[in-house]
């Protein structure tokens, strides 16, 4: 068993962002997973302040267990200001309330994993049908999936806390894009699993403010997998249509023969 990536990279960032001050808001984060973390042990997080600027702050986070780091953080916040505004336009999908529950499946296959799991408290999942995310303008070579996104109770008026809630969600399904010409994700797998995937890095950018305890559709591909890794970008959407995040990811890939 394995500290959860996205659990660790929202801790690290809640860290951070408690050293600066309310109104600067997190705008982008990158970090690196360096070993496999034990949940059963605590994690101490060390904030180290790079820079305090007039518009824009810099904090770097090390987590460690047992004295050795597990995980490295990089995290920017900035003041919001006035400027352009463009985006790109939500992609149409059905909505969370016709898709079914991924947990039931996972649950009834493989009840073991699905009860060891801290995903599946937190977050609730509805994943798109194949056939609603590619199209015949799909570029050969690129998976895809989406799936509909939310934490499994309402959250305060904290903006940190939603960037966090989003963070933590951004790792639970985006390593999988890369392993769909594989397997799906393991809440949808049938049988064994046949390839090990774990998180590599992981980088996330804030577009514009949002509440994450809504639904949020988290529409994902991946261009590449080679030499035992594979790369993930996916874009979060607001219930409303706002594009709210970016999140790119590389992943340890391989398939187990």
């Amino acid at each position: 068993m394995r500290a959860f990536g996205g659990q660790v990279a929202a801790q690290a960032l809640t860290a951070a962002g408690n050293t600066v001050p309310p109104e600067n808001l997190a705008h982008s984060l990158h970090g690196y997973f360096l070993s496999a973390g034990n949940p059963t042990k605590p994690i101490v997080y060390e904030v180290e302040r790079l820079r305090d600027g007039r518009s824009y702050r810099s904090r770097h986070v090390t987590a460690r267990q047992d004295g050795e780091p597990i995980f490295a953080l990089s995290a920017s916040f900035k003041l919001p200001e006035d400027g352009e505004n463009r985006q790109m336009v939500m992609p149409e999908v059905p909505p969370p309330e016709d898709l079914p529950d991924p947990y039931e499946h996972w649950a009834n296959e493989r009840p073991d994993e699905y009860q060891a799991s801290t995903t599946a408290r937190v977050m609730s999942l509805r994943f798109v049908p194949q056939l609603r995310v590619s199209d015949h303008r799909a570029v050969p070579g690129l998976s895809e999936q989406a799936v509909w996104i939310k934490p499994a109770q309402v959250l305060p008026d904290n903006q940190l806390l939603h960037v966090c809630a989003l963070t933590y969600g951004s790792d639970i399904t985006l390593a999988s894009t890369a392993s769909l010409d594989i397997q799906p994700h393991r809440s949808m797998l049938k049988g064994r699993s046949r390839a090990i995937v774990t998180s590599l890095d992981h980088a996330v950018w804030i577009h514009r403010p949002f509440r994450a305890d809504d639904w949020m559709l988290f529409s994902q591909n991946s261009p590449s997998s080679s030499d035992g890794r594979g790369l993930s970008t996916g874009n979060f959407w607001s219930r409303n249509g706002d594009l709210v995040a970016t999140v790119v990811q590389e992943s340890l890939l391989r398939r187990i023969d």
